[in-house]
C-alpha cells in the first residue's frame, strides 16, 4: 500500500478548506465595515482606531454565527440569514464596547475648532496651513510633514497644546483639499492613519498614541478640491522626553520645545539640563557617562550640533537600567 500523494486538477481537492478561508476574509470586510460605521455614528462621543473597531466587530462577527447556529439548522455559512444574524450580533457588540469606552474614557468637552482659530496664535496653540503639501511650491513637501512632527513634539515636550491643520495665519479655515490630494482615500480617517504613521515614524510608537484628532468643515475652503475639512490636534504634555528623528525614524535625535508662539530645538547642553529639571527621575546617571557627557559637551560648545547619540544615551541609561524608556530611542 502507498501512501497518497497530492493531486492537482481542476476542481480543487479540498473545498471546505477553500470555502473557509473565503468566508474568513468576507468576516474580515464585514467586521471592518460595521466598525467604520460605528465610528462615524459615534464619533462626537469617543475615539476607536479602526483596528480596534474592526477587531471589535470580529468579535461580534464570531459571536453573531454562535448565535446563528443556534437558530438555524443548515451548516451552509453562506446562507444570507445567517451572515445577516452574525452582522446584526456583531453591530450591537460594536456599539455596546464603543459606549463602555466612551463611559470610561469620555471625550473632553473642545471648544469649535472656528472659535478657537478666532484666538490667534500662542504658546499653546499652533495653525498650519498643511501637513505635507507646500502652498508657494505648489507640491508635496517632506520638510512640510517634519515642521508637523517637531510641533507636536514640541508641545509634548512643554505644557501641551492644539494644533489647528488646514487653518492659515490669519485664522482663517481653508481646509486640507491639498492633503487629502494627495492620499489614497481623501478623507479624515485615512488622514489620520498617515499622520499617525508619520509621528510613529519620527516620535516614536508610544509618542504617536498621544494625540486626540478631530475634524470640522472648512469655512473658507480652497478652490478645486471636494473634501474641505480642517484638523484639531489636541497634544497632552508627555511624562517622558519625546525626541524628533529624521525621515523613517533615522538619523540623529532632537529635541523641540515651546518657546512662547514658536518651536525651538534644544542644544546639547541645554537639552541636558532642561530634561533634568522636567523629567529628573530620566537623568539617574554612572559617574561614567557623566564624564562622556562632559567631553561631548566639550567637544561640541563652540558648534551647532544636534543631540549626540550620548546625550540620548545619558537621557536613557535609568531605563536600560529597568527604570523605563525615553520616547524616540
Amino acid at each position: 500500500m502507498t501512501a497518497e500523494g497530492p493531486r492537482f486538477g481542476a476542481t480543487p481537492q479540498n473545498p471546505d478548506l477553500l470555502r473557509w478561508i473565503g468566508i474568513q476574509v468576507v468576516l474580515l470586510v464585514l467586521a471592518w465595515v460595521i466598525g467604520m460605521v460605528v465610528r462615524r455614528l459615534l464619533a462626537s462621543r469617543m475615539t476607536m482606531s479602526t483596528a480596534s473597531a474592526t477587531l471589535t466587530g470580529l468579535g461580534g462577527l464570531w459571536g453573531g454565527l454562535l448565535v446563528a447556529g443556534w437558530i438555524f439548522a443548515s451548516s451552509d455559512m453562506w446562507r444570507p440569514a445567517m451572515i445577516g444574524v452574525a452582522a446584526a450580533v456583531a453591530l450591537v457588540v460594536v456599539v455596546i464596547v464603543s459606549l463602555i469606552v466612551a463611559y470610561l474614557h469620555p471625550r473632553p468637552g473642545l471648544e469649535p475648532i472656528a472659535e478657537v482659530a478666532t484666538r490667534g496664535e500662542s504658546d499653546s496653540l499652533e495653525f498650519k496651513s498643511s501637513a505635507r503639501w507646500n502652498m508657494r511650491a505648489g507640491k508635496r513637501d517632506d520638510a512640510m510633514e517634519t515642521v508637523i512632527a517637531k510641533t507636536v513634539a514640541a508641545f509634548m515636550n512643554s505644557g501641551g497644546g492644539t494644533l489647528l491643520i488646514g487653518v492659515d495665519d490669519d485664522g482663517r479655515l481653508i481646509g486640507l483639499g491639498p492633503d487629502y490630494a494627495t492620499l489614497k482615500t481623501p478623507d479624515a480617517d485615512r488622514f489620520e492613519l498617515w499622520i499617525r504613521d508619520l509621528w510613529g515614524q519620527r516620535l516614536g510608537t508610544n509618542a504617536a498614541a498621544l494625540p486626540l484628532l478631530d475634524f470640522a468643515e472648512a469655512s473658507d475652503p480652497q478652490e478645486g478640491y471636494e473634501r474641505q475639512e480642517v484638523c484639531r490636534v489636541t497634544i497632552p504634555p508627555s511624562t517622558r522626553p519625546v525626541y524628533l528623528k529624521g525621515p523613517k525614524g533615522k538619523g540623529e535625535a532632537e529635541l523641540w520645545v515651546r518657546v512662547g508662539n514658536s518651536t525651538r530645538r534644544l542644544e546639547v547642553a541645554d537639552a541636558v539640563q532642561y530634561v533634568a529639571t522636567r523629567w529628573p527621575e530620566s537623568v539617574r546617571v554612572s559617574p561614567l557617562t557623566r564624564i562622556r557627557l562632559f567631553l561631548t559637551m566639550t567637544r561640541h560648545r563652540d558648534t551647532p550640533t544636534r543631540l549626540p547619540r550620548v546625550v540620548e544615551r545619558v537621557l536613557t541609561e535609568r531605563a536600560k537600567h529597568g527604570g523605563g524608556s525615553s520616547e524616540g530611542e
